[in-house]
């Protein structure tokens, strides 16, 4: 059968390549869907001031006027700069499993990127660093957080058939908590008197608003240096701010500020959401909504979402003061589990902080790379 690629264009092109996913993992038991709402906006430059700083095209497979496939392409100019490379982006590809199908696909996407003058393709990557990035090779019995991703397990075929190889991977944790030592307690206490540091803790999102852009400013600092990462102006930061800050439960945000009262770090948890989100099936009215406020309060699973120390204040124990802070309330709340979302497997630090928990390391994304000949 023919098979058709169709730049999205209109709003129903949109809605199309955004829901084409839940027809292709209705039956996988792991995937959890996003909210169409959010996805389109963010497909959308009047929405998504991401592209301010970038170029994108989205592309859908049509057979017998069905929907098999997508992509899109992404130029990140800033990220570019940065690196002075020129770097093009996959990103959100989905695909049945017929390898001409996505062929057609990635070669429509590499010809745009090659026409716009990049050299290098990599993904999947969104965006920004906070958009979808990665896919899944490993771990595919297991439930994603919804800041992580699921993919059919015959993409990393595909996309080595096609010529793409191993740029960098994440890896994953779940952690089992567990009653603090005594003597991490007191370690805990030692490190705050130490360099004057103080906790903030949050009950309600009022009074966590206020802090929304401190915490992504410290996020532009501790990330600087990170893969595929470029700092967030203050548009960006109020997106995201508007976006995710009031989906919190506050309880589970930990802040950490110096003696001249600046931000110095954060921890941001939130009470897993991937079967509220499954539940909801892309929708939040009528009942969407209504799982996701049940599971942000009564959470038996903690997603560890983001974390971020300021470089000068990197190696003086502040890692351990925001993971005990924040275990003191898993643990107050019932909660017996906290999955860690993805973490460059070059970040040794981190990856062996996790290790010295009880733990399995149970998941794994790849960014790959190619050459655009």
């Amino acid at each position: 059968m023919n098979i058709v690629i169709k730049e999205v264009g209109s709003k129903a092109d949109i809605k199309k390549f955004v829901k084409f996913p839940f027809s292709l993992y209705k039956c996988t038991p792991n995937w959890v869907p996003p909210i169409i709402s959010d996805e389109i906006k963010s497909l959308m430059p009047q929405y998504n001031p991401a592209f301010k700083h970038c170029k994108a095209k989205f592309w859908i497979a049509i057979q017998d006027k069905k929907v098999v496939g997508r992509i899109g392409a992404i130029i990140n100019f800033d990220y570019n700069k940065k690196v002075n490379q020129n770097i093009g982006r996959f990103t959100r590809f989905e695909c049945i499993e017929n390898f001409d199908i996505a062929q057609q696909l990635f070669s429509t996407a590499e010809g745009w990127l090659k026409e716009q003058g990049m050299d290098i393709v990599m993904g999947p990557l969104g965006f920004n660093n906070l958009d979808h990035q990665g896919m899944l090779i490993e771990g595919f019995d297991h439930l994603p957080s919804i800041a992580s991703e699921y993919h059919m397990p015959y993409y990393k075929e595909f996309c080595e058939k096609l010529g793409y190889s191993k740029e960098i991977d994440w890896v994953e944790f779940r952690l089992t908590v567990e009653t603090i030592p005594d003597k991490a307690l007191k370690m805990n206490e030692l490190i705050k008197q130490r360099h004057k540091l103080k906790v903030l803790t949050f009950s309600k999102t009022k009074e966590l608003l206020p802090y929304g852009h401190k915490i992504f400013h410290v996020l532009n600092a501790a990330f600087s240096d990170l893969f595929s990462v470029v700092a967030f102006d203050d548009e960006m930061i109020q997106y995201f701010v508007n976006r995710y800050i009031k989906l919190l439960n506050p309880k589970f945000v930990k802040l950490v500020e110096n003696e001249n009262h600046q931000i110095i770090a954060f921890i941001i948890g939130l009470p897993s959401l991937s079967e509220a989100f499954q539940k909801a099936n892309g929708k939040l009215f009528p009942f969407g909504f209504w799982h996701i406020m049940k599971a942000l309060k009564h959470p038996k699973v903690v997603d560890l979402m983001l974390t971020g120390i300021e470089p000068s204040y990197q190696s003086k124990g502040v890692s351990a003061i925001l993971i005990t802070e924040l275990q003191k309330t898993m643990l107050e709340h019932g909660v017996q589990y906290a999955e860690t979302t993805g973490i460059f497997e070059t970040n040794h630090e981190a990856i062996n902080h996790w290790k010295s928990y009880k733990h399995i390391q149970h998941k794994r994304k790849r960014c790959f790379k190619k050459l655009l000949k």
